[in-house]
């Protein structure tokens, strides 16, 4: 069976405080193991008021220490912040508390802004070395040799997959390249998703890491009892991205009940392109929609993801998906 699994961002919604969003993360990823999701992945972002999950590695930790059998992991870390040393010590300590669970997603953007980029000191300095980062990172993940003078401790030996993340053929090539999974931010930036998807199938080869190539898709889904409740929910997020690009990042905004009053038409067509994989509507909608992005864009598995202001109707969103999700693969 096709897996589905979830992209958390830890939101930190109006109202409320980082404390609780990350008490509703865990709540939502232990309810996510006993629907069935196969991963429970979070992704580092730095200066977002509304975006919890800075030091992914720690909630990762977290999470998995609060769930039993789901995979936990990185979508992702974004490599050029980080020394791949520190990323393979900091992934093989997770591996080594939760064998066999852990996942590690690298992206190659520094999932902030340029001045916040600056600060963390090395993403201007190493984002053009990324590919050689990617081969030092996982070198130290490989069984230490005899007079190896850098060795990551814990790390060496710990088979931690690692995943290449991206909205661009750059990572599809580099993921084929190298015999890597590969992760596609269709949930935000879709305009490149077939042809990375076509170029990483036609030009991957065979590694030690995997035989055959393995995609991974994202795809907004926002499921409810109506489909006019869902619309709803999903003004949370629409309003979130027209205040991103109005440079007003701030904390997650309750729903509203009319979206066209709150943006400008340029806004409304720039939003609705980078959400255009998006799922909104009742359980039969979501499975028509589900049935029609898998049957359109073959992904080997879909990572879906929903902003919802209020944390019982977002937990009811993803219950519902997985619902569609498994009609759908009956």
């Amino acid at each position: 069976m096709m897996q589905l699994s979830i992209l958390d961002l830890a939101p930190v919604c109006e109202g409320s405080d980082t404390t609780q969003a990350f008490a509703n993360m865990l709540d939502l990823a232990q309810h996510a193991e006993g629907w069935g999701f196969h991963r429970y992945w979070l992704a580092e972002h730095h200066n977002m008021p509304g975006i919890a999950s800075a030091a992914t590695a720690v909630l990762i930790g977290h999470v998995a220490g609060g769930t039993k059998r789901i995979r936990v992991g990185a979508g992702g870390i974004m490599l050029p912040n980080h020394s791949p040393l520190q990323v393979a010590e900091q992934f093989g300590t997770l591996a080594s508390l939760y064998p066999d669970r852990i996942d590690l997603g690298l992206g190659r953007a520094p999932g902030t802004d340029q001045p916040t980029a600056r600060a963390l000191r090395r993403y201007f300095d190493s984002a053009d070395q990324f590919p050689q980062d990617v081969r030092e990172l996982l070198h130290y993940f490989e069984p230490a040799q005899k007079g190896q003078a850098v060795r990551a401790v814990p790390g060496a030996g710990i088979p931690v997959p690692v995943w290449l993340l991206g909205s661009s053929l750059f990572s599809a090539r580099l993921s084929a390249a190298m015999g890597l999974p590969f992760a596609f931010a269709s949930h935000f930036a879709p305009d490149a998703m077939d042809e990375a998807l076509a170029v990483y199938r036609r030009e991957f080869r065979a590694s030690q890491y995997l035989q055959a190539p393995y995609a991974v898709l994202g795809l907004n889904v926002v499921a409810s009892d109506s489909e006019a409740e869902a619309k709803r929910l999903f003004t949370t997020q629409q309003q979130s991205f027209v205040n991103l690009r109005r440079g007003l990042p701030g904390l997650i905004p309750p729903p509203i009940d009319d979206i066209e009053a709150f943006w400008q038409p340029h806004e409304k067509a720039g939003v609705q392109n980078a959400l255009a994989c998006a799922v909104v509507g009742d359980v039969q909608q979501v499975q028509e929609g589900l049935a029609a992005f898998v049957a359109r864009h073959t992904p080997d598995e879909v990572l879906v993801t929903a902003n919802i202001y209020d944390h019982a109707a977002r937990k009811r969103s993803f219950g519902l998906a997985m619902q569609a999700w498994r009609a759908l693969q009956v």
